[in-house]
């Protein structure tokens, strides 16, 4: 099935629990030689909403749903050896996900298309890895837009890993729109650069999300990369709080995520569209 390019939705709207209304976070926290750090509590956060410090009303660690896409680049602007490769550390990273973790997977070539639904089954989407072969061009900024929508339809934690080379040709969408889009999704986005360096516009979408792009040259450094956003994703806080009534109107509102502890760091999305 093919997923066309959707039109760039209006915000989404803070979530509700028991009739107020809660704006949720999802925080990773790690230490100075980049590991995920567990075991914190909801007193040593300190949040603010446009500078205004913030209760915390919601805090969990590491045992959230989690609802994930993978959308592999396969157009022929990548070696078919890189394609492989890219394959194999995908099927590597769905060993390490918990078995009630969802997983979508999307291949990009002319068109994105879903080679497994979302679903637990890990197995079936392991499968649909085997041999996959070079197709298409590849309209990146079309592409990670509608894996964004499709993800952002599923419930619980939703998160998109992207891996591609970056290189974009023949999107309709800009880059700034996939990124004001994404502002207005609740998605964290980890963008793989299947290259040396990664482009601007990975490292803006996962800063505008919470996530963090990461660049892979090689094998190695690419099953090592995913490796590491499996333990993120296990171990991430989510955070939520009611803020307090303003006379302000729709539109952002921005977010900070601190740790109280020294040689920590905090990666949180930086905001919100409010809808009232």
């Amino acid at each position: 099935m093919s997923l066309g390019l959707s039109a760039i939705a209006g915000p989404i709207a803070a979530q509700f629990a028991s009739g107020v209304s809660v704006v949720e976070v999802y925080a990773t926290v790690t230490n100075e030689r980049g590991e995920p750090v567990s075991g914190l509590r909801a007193d040593d956060f300190v949040v603010e909403e446009d500078g205004r410090p913030q209760q915390v009303s919601v805090f969990t660690e590491g045992d959230i749903p989690l609802s994930l896409a993978v959308a592999l680049d396969r157009s022929f602007s990548l070696p078919r050896a890189r394609l492989a490769e890219a394959a194999t550390a995908t099927q590597r990273l769905l060993g390490e996900l918990r078995p009630a973790d969802r997983v979508l997977l999307l291949a990009i070539g002319s068109q994105v298309e879903t080679l497994s639904p979302l679903s637990t089954d890990h197995r079936a989407a392991y499968d649909a890895l085997r041999g996959i072969e070079p197709w298409g061009t590849t309209p990146l900024f079309d592409a990670t837009l509608a894996a964004l929508d499709a993800i952002q339809e599923a419930s619980g934690r939703r998160a998109l890993i992207l891996l591609s080379d970056g290189s974009d040709r023949y999107s309709q969408a800009s880059a700034a729109e996939v990124l004001a889009a994404a502002r207005h999704r609740d998605v964290i986005a980890y963008p793989i650069a299947l290259q040396r360096n990664a482009p601007p516009f990975f490292v803006e979408l996962a800063a505008a999300t919470g996530g963090r792009s990461l660049s892979a040259p090689d094998a190695r450094s690419l099953s090592s990369g995913l490796s590491a956003i499996a333990a993120e994703l296990r171990r991430q806080y989510l955070i939520g709080y009611a803020p307090a009534a303003t006379e302000q109107g729709p539109g952002w509102r921005s977010i900070s995520v601190k740790v109280r502890k020294s040689g920590l760091r905090v990666r949180a999305r930086d905001g919100y569209y409010a809808v009232r």
